[in-house]
């Protein structure tokens, strides 16, 4: 088969997948041969979409072979997109119809306690990830991706983001490091994502350039003023230096997030459970996000096997006031929202700010206090803050909202 080009993946594990081969023939009009777990079923609609997409590209005479192993439509989409453009150069897309729920925008200030990585290449992760209930999914392009695999992985990147349902997550993808994570804008942006995440932002120059990229995308596929967060990753001894300059580099970064393996390495050193190797970067980064207005996220925590251990390690990421973190499995999702949380004693005390200055204003008081102490503004909305994680997460009755 040397002269097919090649999508997908074929190895015995394969679930929700398909391998696409495919050959442009000078002769024999087009011939599709499928094999697939469910043929049965679905063997006439995989066929039908086979061949409307040589249709769609023009295609006169071809060989398209499809393995197919469980594969949605815009998996099987995806395969087949890529495999036929390996071969032909053509400025079209093929794209399913998408849904409606996935042009939904969200808030700056979106809670973001976890955010799960899905390789972008690996669509059996993708398909029901959402039900876990994580804030925000990240289609990863970035290092999850093999090299040689990252082409046809934008295909699926792109059509996930259209179809594949999140279950109310927030829409995230990362985007390769600058200059290459430009050409993703070009596939990605169009979709309607949330937030780009930026891996190994050292400096705003990078930040100006991806903002410049998505506003000409968004000018040519007249998407008007959706919002489009940004979340740059600090990965490097330079990009903690700079935390500052990247968190107020643009007004739709919406919080930093801090890449402890890369960081380390950067730095010589070795990533340890207790962190004090990580301790002044982690710190640098809180604190540039608190003084620029914007949310700090921590790193992942790459043992998925010990959830006593991640939960200790949520409470120390709190401490250093992190709002949230990475996972890198579904398994960490609840530890990290329970953890997360805000703590009865924390509640008690919002509650208590929240009423004096409540009662404050009923009374047209310009100052508010809690017994002896004085209560300035940025407690009062930390309190607010508190309140509404606390119902978020269930550990308050929603009526407490129209007191924040």
């Amino acid at each position: 088969m040397n002269n097919y080009s090649f999508a997908g993946n074929n190895s015995p594990d394969t679930k929700s997948d398909c391998f696409v081969a495919f050959e442009l023939r000078k002769s024999g009009g087009n011939v599709i041969d499928i094999k697939s777990k469910v043929m049965a079923l679905y063997g006439k609609s995989i066929h039908a979409l086979a061949e409307d997409m040589l249709n769609f590209f023009e295609i006169e005479h071809g060989h398209l072979i499809i393995e197919d192993t469980g594969a949605l439509d815009f998996v099987l989409a995806a395969r087949i997109e890529a495999a036929i453009k390996l071969q032909i150069s053509s400025n079209k897309d093929y794209l399913l119809e998408g849904s409606a729920e996935n042009k939904k925008p969200t808030q700056k200030e979106q809670f973001r306690f976890s955010r799960l990585y899905l390789p972008g290449n690996t669509p059996k992760l993708m398909i029901s990830a959402g039900i876990h209930h994580p804030n925000g999914l990240i289609l990863d392009l970035e290092d999850a991706v093999a090299p040689s695999k990252k082409y046809e992985a934008t295909f699926l990147v792109r059509n996930a983001l259209r179809n594949l349902n999140f279950y109310g997550a927030e829409r995230m993808v990362r985007i390769n490091q600058i200059p290459k994570g430009l050409d993703d804008l070009k596939i990605v942006v169009p979709q309607y994502p949330n937030l780009i995440l930026v891996p190994k932002c050292e400096h705003p120059d990078d930040l100006i350039r991806v903002n410049q990229a998505i506003e000409e995308i968004k000018s040519q596929h007249q998407m008007g003023d959706f919002p489009i967060w940004l979340m740059p990753i600090i990965e490097s001894a330079k990009g903690v230096l700079n935390a500052y300059s990247i968190a107020t580099a643009a007004m739709n970064v919406a919080a930093l997030a801090i890449g402890l393996e890369d960081y380390t390495a950067d730095m010589g050193t070795r990533r340890t459970t207790a962190g004090t190797e990580s301790f002044f970067a982690r710190s640098m980064v809180v604190n540039a996000c608190r003084a620029a207005g914007i949310q700090p996220i921590d790193s992942v925590f790459s043992d998925v096997s010990d959830m006593n251990a991640l939960a200790e390690n949520v409470k120390t990421s709190k401490g250093l006031g992190f709002d949230g973190m990475g996972c890198i499995h579904p398994r960490q999702i609840a530890v990290i929202h329970e953890n997360f949380a805000p703590e009865a004693i924390e509640i008690d005390k919002a509650k208590k700010i929240v009423l004096a200055f409540k009662e404050a204003e009923e009374n047209g008081l310009g100052v508010v206090s809690l017994g002896t102490k004085m209560i300035d503004a940025p407690v009062v909305k930390r309190a607010q803050r508190t309140i509404l994680l606390a119902i978020k997460t269930g550990k308050l009755e929603p009526n407490w909202e129209d007191l924040t």
